[in-house]
């Protein structure tokens, strides 16, 4: 099959199981209809189904099988796919009944470790700790991400297609189609999931995500498609809230496995820009990290530096009004 065809193909065919799995998981009388019940991390405040996931990564592992039969996926890349369903399947499991964390986690480090082992890398004794922990870290930065109508979906379709176009561009056709139908699969239940949102998308759907985010990220890497950098800074503005967040949590001596509303989408939700406006602001981010990024693959080692320096100040300089900003909102400000 021409490339052309089978990534077309492969878009359709994500975005349309995408699509008509989440609108059967919108239903009141399917099975797959668990309500996110508000909590204290909420930035909701009505039940609200959470299995949006489960069209995600119906999409995605349709056309990654479309993919393995009419394409030439790299081996990294398809190992990739089995180890994301059995993410979904977990976190089917804790969307229903709520896994400890220590479950959840070593769950996750499993599969991180089959996906290495699996992939045959050649690495020094240090890259596979490295690999292993960024795999699991996505995972949950993933998750941690999904609390605001639009954000995950959203940070999947353009991170994703900026994958896609990277590999497309250096003819790694069976990769490109692959993060293709992530993205395709994202834009399919993002139809439910702008603000105001019908479906969340619950852990069957972003930690798997997280984890496809980080293995075709070294997928790509391993081919010589792109620099490690280059996924990083994709899904920077995931990656930097998230961790920062964390870090910040950490100082301050809080438990950073429980439930809050501390992430920087968070307060500007609270700050009164509302769930819209955020997911605005979030695509504006993304879509600039990923252009830039595709910018720099193409640039000299110096435009290079330059550019990841100016993406890191953007994030820099926003992170600190929004801090600036919820210090005044606390003091009454």
């Amino acid at each position: 099959m021409a490339p052309e065809v089978l990534l077309v193909s492969v878009v359709l065919l994500a975005f349309g199981v995408a699509w008509g799995v989440t609108r059967a998981c919108c239903q009141p009388g399917s099975w797959l209809h668990f309500l996110d019940m508000p909590n204290e991390r909420s930035l909701h405040a009505t039940p609200t189904p959470r299995t949006g996931g489960v069209g995600v990564m119906a999409g995605v592992l349709a056309a990654g099988a479309w993919v393995a039969l009419l394409g030439r996926p790299g081996w990294v890349e398809l190992v990739a796919l089995p180890g994301a369903g059995l993410l979904a399947l977990l976190g089917l499991v804790d969307d229903r009944r709520s896994l400890s964390a220590r479950v959840r986690l070593l769950a996750q480090v499993a599969v991180a470790v089959l996906f290495l082992a699996l992939a045959g890398f050649q690495l020094p004794w240090w890259g596979w700790p490295l690999l292993g922990l960024g795999l699991v870290w996505m995972s949950n930065l993933y998750n941690f991400m999904d609390g605001s109508d639009g954000l995950a979906g959203g940070m999947a379709l353009f991170g994703f297609s900026f994958l896609a176009a990277a590999a497309w561009l250096v003819g790694e056709a069976g990769l490109a189609a692959l993060a293709a139908s992530v993205a395709a699969a994202a834009a399919g239940f993002l139809c439910f999931n702008l603000h105001p949102a019908r479906i969340f998308m619950g852990d069957v759907g972003s930690v798997p995500l997280g984890f496809l985010a980080g293995a075709l990220g070294i997928a790509g890497w391993a081919r010589g498609a792109w620099p490690l950098w280059f996924p990083l800074l994709v899904f920077a503005p995931f990656i930097l809230d998230a961790t920062v967040t964390l870090a910040k949590r950490a100082q301050r001596g809080e438990k950073v496995w429980q439930a809050h509303r501390s992430h920087y989408y968070q307060r500007l939700v609270r700050l009164g820009l509302g769930h819209r406006r955020t997911a605005w602001l979030a695509y504006a981010l993304m879509a600039g990290a990923g252009g830039a990024g595709l910018l720099a693959l193409s640039s000299g080692f110096s435009l290079q530096c330059i550019i990841i320096t100016m993406i890191l100040l953007v994030h820099l300089l926003l992170g600190y009004w929004i801090d600036r900003a919820w210090r005044c909102h606390e003091a009454g400000g």
